[in-house]
């Protein structure tokens, strides 16, 4: 039986909620039919607009939080949430219209944003929790967009040199919009990925559905096919994220545990893109495997994708019990990785150091160290990474981390494959390669 989702602890409670927001977007909307001609309505929309999202706030944080979590898992995020809401109610009518439509426009695609969230959420799972506060900040968030173009379109300034100056505003506008708005964008859709319903799949053999539980006292889902070479493999992130692979190496006859990552799909917890605290997840497939009859003298290794991949060379820098380890598609998870790439990357180091900070309140998680720190621990357990030439999220920064690492290690570019798609680019090399890499290490063939 596949594990399913659960529903939040307090959905009940996040009802409530909603139908009083209801009330309060009625009278945003009273409001802001007068906006674009009354300097005093654009303050009352916004005021009503950062309550509703204040209720959201909570209800996300507090009373509806993921399977495995609690309010107190979430203090710093909500925290700072309603402080930075209080401080933006407060400091809207002190300035001018420029800077209130930039701080509406602001909250409006953020709201934008978690309204898209709680939508997706609910196609995948059904609705469930904060996503009936987030259905919420739709009209919100269109509202305070529409309130940042009136103030725009109202303040405007003749004169000769009028259209040098929108282009001038324009093009600052943009750079900001990366530099401060990006970042919380970004860390606002690393933790509420939408979890997907998870269906049965094909592995090409008989699978269990099993659970594992983690240090912190989360339970997993997770899918394993029994081993018949007496070594098995770890696949991480998601179940059903790289299944022809598991294909692969459960056709060689290698058992093959694949795991939904804490807040993923079928797990308990809080998501993170980044992972950051994904090697507890790990760790606690190692000691199921470990546990096995099937699987002999803990020949047990690991392969991962992406932000899996990372998670991989982390959990096996401080795991000995993980014996080989392939990473591919790894990439940078914080702006400690991305200060390897020096001059290239100092006009976009401000966004990667915010959005470290975002990450960081929103997940209550600290940043985990660089992956040049972690590769050389490997060793002497043997690492292969693998990247694509046409990859994405720092991919290309592998041969740094190539050169970092002790021997034994092993690093393929695939010059024509997309992220993570080495198996779609060259099926038989990369079975070759894979299955090889395993064979030699895990099997002594």
């Amino acid at each position: 039986m596949l594990a399913a989702a659960e529903p939040h602890a307090g959905s009940g409670a996040s009802r409530m909620t909603s139908v009083a927001g209801w009330g309060t977007v009625l009278a945003m909307s009273s409001a802001f039919r007068g906006a674009t001609g009354s300097s005093g309505r654009d303050v009352v929309v916004f005021r009503c607009a950062t309550g509703i999202v204040g209720v959201h706030a909570i209800v996300d944080s507090f009373l509806a939080t993921e399977p495995g979590t609690g309010a107190d898992d979430h203090v710093l995020r909500g925290s700072v949430s309603l402080a930075l809401l209080a401080a933006a109610a407060l400091a809207y009518p002190r300035l001018r219209a420029g800077g209130r439509a930039a701080l509406s426009f602001a909250l409006g695609v953020l709201s934008l944003e978690g309204a898209a969230l709680a939508i997706a959420d609910a196609r995948g799972v059904g609705a469930r929790g904060e996503d009936w506060t987030g259905f919420l900040l739709l009209p919100v968030g269109l509202a305070l967009c529409a309130v940042a173009v009136a103030l725009l379109w109202r303040s405007r300034k003749p004169g000769r040199w009028r259209y040098l100056r929108r282009v001038g505003i324009g093009v600052a506008t943009v750079v900001l919009a990366y530099w401060l708005l990006l970042p919380p964008a970004i860390g606002i859709l690393a933790t509420h990925r939408p979890r997907a319903a998870v269906e049965r799949a094909d592995l090409g053999r008989p699978y269990e559905t099993v659970t594992l539980r983690t240090s912190d006292d989360l339970e997993l889902a997770a899918w394993y096919v029994p081993s018949r070479n007496g070594a098995a493999v770890v696949s991480y992130p998601t179940r059903q994220g790289k299944l022809p692979q598991a294909r692969m190496l459960a056709r060689h006859g290698y058992g093959v545990l694949l795991v939904d990552a804490r807040g993923y799909d079928g797990s308990e917890g809080a998501p993170n893109l980044f992972g950051w605290a994904g090697a507890k997840d790990i760790d606690a497939a190692v000691a199921w495997l470990r546990a096995r009859p099937d699987v002999r003298d803990g020949r047990i290794g690991g392969i991962g994708f992406s932000v899996g991949g990372e998670m991989m060379i982390q959990a096996a820098a401080s795991n000995p019990a993980l014996r080989a380890v392939v990473s591919e598609g790894a990439g940078v998870r914080s702006v400690r990785e991305h200060l390897l790439r020096g001059p290239r990357g100092w006009l976009s180091l401000p966004e990667s150091a915010l959005e470290t900070v975002a990450v960081a309140v929103m997940s209550g998680t600290a940043p985990p160290p660089s992956l040049t720190d972690l590769v050389p621990r490997i060793a002497p357990r043997p690492l292969f990474l693998v990247y694509a030439g046409h990859g994405q999220g720092g991919e290309d920064l592998n041969p740094r981390y190539f050169r970092a690492a002790s021997e034994p290690k092993m690093l393929w570019k695939i010059p024509e494959a997309q992220h993570v798609g080495g198996l779609e680019a060259r099926p038989r090399e990369y079975e070759t390669r894979i299955v090889g890499f395993f064979d030699r290490a895990l099997r002594g063939t």
